[in-house]
């Protein structure tokens, strides 16, 4: 996967050295996020598929390694801060969530319940 070694040298990384992943499939939709650092990010533009880092396990994991449901990563886009990707993919398998969900946002919650 081509990338652009300027913009990679101004990515912003919080103090742990991760930065939060959005990604979304090909039509737009939200799936999931997650967090990278330096070695996921290079892991992900190697392979092509998504890559990432556990803060609770402190670990990286590929997406897809244990269910099947990996991710083919389309494009990586970077935010105005360089602080946050958006990673576009292509879903293979039943879903991007551990539930087994097409997504991880599921759950909507109705305007009555902001005005509390």
């Amino acid at each position: 996967m081509n990338y652009d070694d300027k913009l990679m040298e101004s990515l912003v990384f919080d103090d742990r050295g991760l930065m939060p992943a959005i990604v979304v499939d090909e039509q737009g939709q939200v799936l999931m996020l997650a967090y990278v650092d330096r070695e996921a990010l290079d892991r992900m533009l190697h392979d092509g598929e998504t890559w990432f880092y556990s803060r609770s396990r402190k670990e990286y994991w590929h997406k897809g390694a244990t269910s099947g449901n990996t991710q083919e990563v389309v494009s990586i886009d970077v935010d105005c801060d360089a602080d946050t990707l958006l990673l576009r993919v292509r879903q293979h398998g039943s879903g991007a969530c551990h539930t087994g969900s097409y997504s991880c946002f599921t759950r909507g919650l109705a305007a009555s319940e902001l005005d509390k």
